[in-house]
């Protein structure tokens, strides 16, 4: 994944230390059902739409931009499904981050998928009942926009 040069601004003053930042997820789901997935080129594994935003830009802004960016899907951000604080992330460079992800329901509205940038392997859209091997994060998020349950946060006990 490629760091965004307001990140590496960053990194130039913080070093590795712990980074706290926005992060969106977008499940991508069409008319027959079907969940847009990407094979990242990072890691080599099938996962969920997500990114970044940019300084100022809104969630759901981020959300519509990287689908199109990494599968040449438009899309618009239909409800908010989730929103949860992420584990640290320690990277190979020894960069910590840890995100807070919101996770939008998006509805496709144009284009064919297709791997749009160097972030994606591969790019396809995939029934419920043949999903490849995805991470708990991306089942979980499948889940929650499956149910139509309101939006899940982690409850304060």
């Amino acid at each position: 994944m490629a760091t965004p040069d307001f990140i590496r601004t960053l990194r130039a003053c913080a070093g590795n230390q712990l980074l706290w930042l926005p992060g969106v997820t977008a499940l991508v789901l069409d008319d027959e059902g079907r969940v847009l997935l990407n094979r990242r080129s990072d890691n080599g594994r099938w996962s969920l739409i997500g990114g970044i935003p940019d300084p100022g830009e809104q969630p759901a802004a981020c959300a519509v931009r990287e689908v199109f960016e990494e599968t040449a899907v438009r899309c618009v951000a239909e409800r908010v499904v989730l929103v949860q604080a992420l584990d640290p992330v320690r990277y190979d460079n020894g960069d910590v981050c840890q995100y807070m992800d919101t996770t939008f329901y998006c509805r496709p509205v144009g284009g064919e998928a297709r791997v749009n940038d160097d972030e994606s392997l591969e790019v396809g859209w995939f029934s419920l009942d043949a999903l490849p091997d995805l991470s708990e994060f991306a089942l979980f998020r499948i889940k929650q926009t499956m149910s139509d349950a309101p939006t899940w946060f982690d409850p304060v006990v």
